[in-house]
């Protein structure tokens, strides 16, 4: 029998705890509960696969514990639930490691798939396929051919790196601080990624202004959408 995937939920609110609770044990996780920082690097000895963050703990303020548990398990995924609706919270906790957020309120439905999409990508890294699929986009990362409908398309260098990238990372928003840092050698403006990403849509998207694989997210970068 297979172990049930574990899941640290780490928040302060008894009602939120007892709500993921019910919702992830319905969909056959087993739970882990802490609600505050110092509970949540007891935990980390029990080998969580995943942890759902609440960034506002009453002991360790978040994006410190997020340090924290970086540090004890850097590849473990980190899903940050927030109430937080700024940017720049949200930023910070991405360029610290995390490889989502959800904001509160949120729907259980949404948060699943999030989770999902950051455990994949748990394994990805782990064991890096070397053929990507989503929908009709398919990436292969050994022969460095992209194909679209099994048509072959032509990237510049910088494009293929750039979606590359986004491969390795399906499903995880990349910051424009990550992107822009692992692309060029030399401090770059954020407008040259956006001219990347505004020209490697014309090739992979069906409607480049509303694309369907690669998406923004606004204010702070973009995410390839993960395999279903």
């Amino acid at each position: 029998m297979t172990a049930a995937v574990k899941i640290l939920v780490v928040d302060d609110e008894p009602p939120i705890r007892k709500l993921l609770r019910m919702g992830l044990a319905a969909h056959g996780y087993e739970v882990l509960e802490a609600m505050n920082g110092k509970s949540a690097l007891e935990l980390l000895d029990k080998k969580p696969d995943l942890v759902i963050l609440d960034l506002g703990l009453p002991d360790i303020e978040g994006l410190e514990l997020l340090r924290r548990i970086r540090h004890a398990q850097e590849s473990l995924p980190v899903v940050v639930l927030s109430s937080r609706g700024d940017e720049a919270g949200k930023v910070a906790a991405l360029d610290l490691g995390a490889d989502d957020y959800v904001t509160k309120p949120f729907g259980m439905d949404e948060l699943l798939a999030r989770m999902r999409a950051a455990l994949r990508h748990q394994l990805q890294v782990h064991g890096e396929r070397p053929v990507f699929h989503v929908g009709a986009l398919s990436v292969d990362l050994v022969r460095r051919i992209v194909r679209m409908d099994d048509k072959q398309v032509k990237l510049s260098p910088k494009e293929y790196d750039l979606l590359r990238l986004l491969v390795q990372h399906a499903g995880k928003v990349l910051t424009h601080k990550f992107l822009l840092h692992a692309l060029w050698d030399e401090p770059t403006d954020t407008q040259y990624l956006r001219v990347y990403v505004r020209q490697l849509r014309r090739k992979i998207e069906t409607d480049p202004e509303r694309p369907h694989y690669l998406l923004t997210e606004t204010g702070i970068g973009y995410r390839l959408r993960a395999p279903d």
